[in-house]
């Protein structure tokens, strides 16, 4: 089995738009099949994010114009910041600029902070507002042209829509993902094309791929339809002195780093990526937090990439 790698950004701890843009044109160009970036509008760990937040959709909407064959997509977009019908609405005009290349993460959302910060609201329960996103978001996209579509939930009601517009594609690929080991499982069996894990240990992957896998079986669903990924630090050199400069770079230690990313030497990172497919994942989300190093893109596809199969 092949791993496919894709370049994932955190552009809240301080990126542009024209930043994003290089990051999403090397990427390309170096062959990775796909730019995410997280949804988020508040730096993390002590950064000022200056410039300042970047809107994932008005981003991405920018990629679609200034790429060529990338996919892109977001890692993932928070349900409590966006009504579905708007966001449905966003993510089909993006896919249609984009020639059909675009994908939907979502998740409850948890980061209160930021939503204080800009005003949003953070609702204790959230989870009960993902599950009627992704139906609502599936069923405005899957409603065929000229019918309407209607939904009553506890949360959101649509009453009528034309369910307009309609993706390039024939189905927006669906990230869902979490640690939990029952409504997530289960969540992503209903709704979602590729189950993610947020940052795992290694070593508890396969499990997780197992419990997502039964549950797929218990939803009347194939479990080989499920893509399983992980997102995971980068921080790679080609000898240890690259490497060392390139965690103090991002403001992480060598040894945490080593233990919890894709990370070290070239070997290293071929280990981890190969023991990663072992366990079950066909997908790897890079998490690349110096988006000005694009260096690190090339040595990745260059030395690591070849050497996976």
């Amino acid at each position: 089995m092949t791993l496919d790698l894709r370049i994932f950004t955190e552009p809240q701890q301080g990126a542009s738009y024209d930043d994003q843009l290089a990051v999403a044109r090397t990427a390309d160009e170096l062959g990775y099949s796909a730019f995410f970036r997280s949804d988020h509008f508040l730096a993390m760990g002590g950064r000022d994010g200056l410039p300042g937040p970047t809107d994932s959709w008005t981003t991405l909407a920018g990629l679609a114009r200034e790429t060529s064959t990338i996919r892109l997509g977001t890692l993932v977009s928070s349900a409590t910041f966006r009504h579905p019908g708007v966001l449905a609405i966003q993510v089909a005009q993006v896919d249609q600029m984009s020639g059909g290349r675009v994908e939907l993460g979502l998740g409850a959302g948890w980061f209160e902070a930021e939503h204080a910060a800009y005003g949003i609201p953070f609702p204790a329960k959230r989870f009960g507002l993902l599950e009627e996103q992704l139906e609502i978001l599936t069923g405005l996209w899957g409603t065929p042209v000229g019918e309407t579509y209607s939904f009553q939930g506890a949360h959101y009601t649509v009453k009528d829509s034309p369910a307009l517009p309609k993706p390039a594609q024939d189905r927006i690929p669906v990230i869902v993902g979490g640690n939990g080991l029952r409504r997530t499982p289960a969540l992503a069996a209903r709704f979602a094309d590729e189950f993610n894990m947020s940052f795992p240990d290694v070593g508890s992957v396969a499990e997780r791929v197992d419990v997502v896998r039964a549950a797929c079986q218990d939803a009347g669903r194939d479990p080989e339809s499920m893509v399983f990924s992980a997102a995971l630090v980068l921080a790679v050199g080609k000898d240890d002195a690259q490497f060392e400069r390139r965690a103090a770079a991002i403001g992480r230690e060598p040894a945490e780093l080593r233990e919890h990313g894709v990370a070290g030497t070239v070997a290293e990172a071929v280990d981890t990526l190969s023991a990663l497919r072992e366990a079950g994942l066909s997908r790897v989300y890079l998490q690349t937090l110096d988006l000005q190093d694009l260096d690190h893109l090339e040595l990745v596809a260059s030395d690591v990439r070849p050497q996976l199969g």
